[in-house]
């Protein structure tokens, strides 16, 4: 078992099936030695979570959760490409695009909800520079979108 296996197993964290293409597009690319990963929606069992703004049909406690729940999304779509996480050695770049109503300005405590747990994941390989934009609406009608760009070994 992996470095980060374990670790998961140790945070009682499963890696889901990689979600299904809700469009054309793959749910990750590489180039070089960076993995960029489609945005993610929070989606368990092939269905999504949530759906509505936060700040009012989501509470932002629910949309921070969504949010990891997008970051196990986007590890599946990496893994599925790499063969094991244990290959990542840099977590760049985490996008994070919150669907908020007009007076919702906690973007950035939604998005820490995947900062965090990249955190737990990865120690200091999961120290990421980050974006958290709030939008008008996402595909679905989701609450989050998350993408990551990581950096992997050969």
């Amino acid at each position: 078992m992996g470095h980060i296996a374990a670790k998961l197993e140790e945070l009682g964290i499963h890696i889901p099936d990689v979600a299904k293409p809700v469009a054309s597009y793959v749910p990750a690319q590489t180039t070089g030695s960076l993995l960029y990963t489609a945005g993610q929606l929070p989606f368990v069992d092939g269905a999504l979570v949530a759906t509505g703004k936060v700040g009012a049909e989501v509470s932002a406690q629910e949309a921070t959760e969504l949010a990891r729940v997008c970051i196990l999304n986007g590890l599946a779509a990496a893994q599925s490409v790499l063969g094991s996480l244990d290959r990542i050695t840099q977590v760049v770049k985490v996008n994070g695009y919150v669907a908020s109503a007009p007076d919702f300005i906690g973007q950035p405590g939604v998005l820490n909800g995947a900062s965090e747990l990249l955190g737990q994941i990865f120690g200091d390989k999961g120290i990421h520079a980050r974006a958290a934009v709030g939008v008008a609406v996402l595909p679905l009608d989701a609450p989050v979108e998350v993408e990551l760009i990581l950096e992997f070994s050969s």
